[in-house]
C-alpha cells in the first residue's frame, strides 16, 4: 500500500504596486476579524466550531469577508484554541498557577496583523506554467500574481499539491505555503553506515571524507552578533524593529545552510545504499564548558555564544 507523507512548499509572491496593498489589507482585515472571533469564543467558553459559526459568521460577512474566508477565519480561531489546550495539557505552559499558564488562560488568543490565513481551491487557484496565482482579497479577486520558486518546488506543486495553502507576510514580503502529499520513500536495509561527526568549526564531517566547514556560517553569525550589540545599545523603536528583522534573517540563513549540508549527506547515503550514524548530542550544552575564546574565533566570549547558538 502506497503511503503518503505531507510536506509544505513555500513560494514567494511578487505582486505589483496594485496587488501588494490589496494582499496586505486582506491579511490585516482577516486577522482583525480573527481577533474579534477569538474574543467571542473566549466569552462563550470556546464552543465547537459549528456553534461558534452561528455567533460570528453573519458579522464576518458584514465586515466584507467572503464566504470561504469567513469560514477559514472561524476555523483558524478554533484551531488556535485547540492548540492552546493541547499545550496546557502537555505542560508546555507550566504547572497550574504558574505565571505563564495563568497569563495564557486569562485572555483571548490574539493574531498578528501578518499572521497566516488559510486558502482553499475556491479562493486560490494556481497557474503553474505561467507561475502566477489568482487569489481572493477584500478588494475582490486579483489575478496574475506572480510567484517564484525552484524548479523542484514547482514540480512538487504541480504533481502533489493537496488541500489548503497559507498566505503569510514576513518583513513586507508575501509567501504562499502549500501542502503537498508525496509518496513516502521505500525503506531499504543499509549495506553500510556513514558516520557523521557534528561540530562548530566543521559543521559536519563524514566518514566518507565530506567536510562542511563552518567558517562562513560562524563569520556570518559573528558579524550579526556585532550588529545586534550596536542595535541593542541604540535602543530606539526602529532599532528594535530592525533587530527583530535581522534575527529572523539570521535564523533563515542558518537553517538554509544546515538543510544544504543535510541534503548532501542524505543524497550520498541514498546513492550508496548506506545508513547514517550520528553522534549522541543530548545534553551537550550542559556537558561542555567554555570560558575562553575557541580556536579561530578570537572575539571575547564568542566560544560560548557559538556553542549556545549552534543549530
Amino acid at each position: 500500500m502506497l503511503t503518503l507523507v505531507k510536506i509544505v512548499v513555500q513560494v514567494k509572491l511578487m505582486p505589483d504596486a496594485v496587488q501588494a496593498p490589496a494582499l496586505e489589507r486582506t491579511l490585516h482585515a482577516v486577522n482583525e476579524a480573527a481577533n474579534w472571533v477569538s474574543a467571542v469564543a473566549f466569552r462563550l467558553g470556546v464552543p465547537r466550531e459549528y456553534e461558534l459559526r452561528k455567533h460570528t459568521y453573519a458579522e464576518l460577512r458584514a465586515r466584507g469577508l467572503g464566504s470561504q474566508a469567513a469560514q477559514h477565519t472561524i476555523k483558524k480561531v478554533r484551531d488556535a484554541y485547540s492548540t492552546l489546550k493541547a499545550n496546557i495539557r502537555a505542560g508546555n505552559l507550566g504547572k497550574p498557577g504558574s505565571k505563564r499558564r495563568t497569563r495564557a488562560e486569562a485572555k483571548p488568543v490574539t493574531f498578528r496583523p501578518e499572521a497566516a490565513q488559510p486558502y482553499d481551491d475556491r479562493c486560490l487557484s494556481w497557474q503553474y506554467d505561467a507561475r502566477t496565482v489568482s487569489i481572493w482579497t477584500t478588494a475582490g479577486r486579483i489575478k496574475n500574481v506572480r510567484f517564484a520558486c525552484s524548479p523542484d518546488a514547482l514540480k512538487t506543486l504541480r504533481e502533489h499539491r493537496q488541500g489548503e495553502s497559507d498566505l503569510i507576510e514576513r518583513d513586507g514580503v508575501f509567501y504562499l505555503i502549500a501542502v503537498c502529499e508525496v509518496p513516502e520513500a521505500e525503506p531499504y536495509e543499509p549495506e553500510q553506515f556513514i558516520g557523521v561527526d557534528l561540530g562548530i568549526v566543521n559543521i559536519a564531517t563524514t566518514s566518507t571524507g565530506y567536510k562542511a566547514a563552518g567558517r562562513g556560517l560562524n563569520r556570518h553569525r559573528k558579524r550579526q552578533a556585532g550588529l545586534r550589540r550596536k542595535l541593542q545599545a541604540k535602543g530606539t523603536k526602529s532599532a528594535k524593529r530592525l533587530l527583530k528583522k535581522r534575527n529572523r534573517r539570521e535564523t533563515r540563513h542558518a537553517a538554509n545552510q544546515n538543510h544544504i549540508i543535510a541534503k548532501t549527506i542524505v543524497t550520498e547515503a541514498e546513492r550508496t545504499s548506506a545508513g547514517i550514524s550520528l553522534e549522541e548530542l543530548k545534553g551537550i550544552r550542559q556537558r561542555v564548558r567554555l570560558r575562553k575564546p575557541w580556536g579561530h574565533l578570537p572575539a571575547e566570549g564568542w566560544g560560548r555564544v557559538a556553542l549556545h547558538s549552534w543549530a
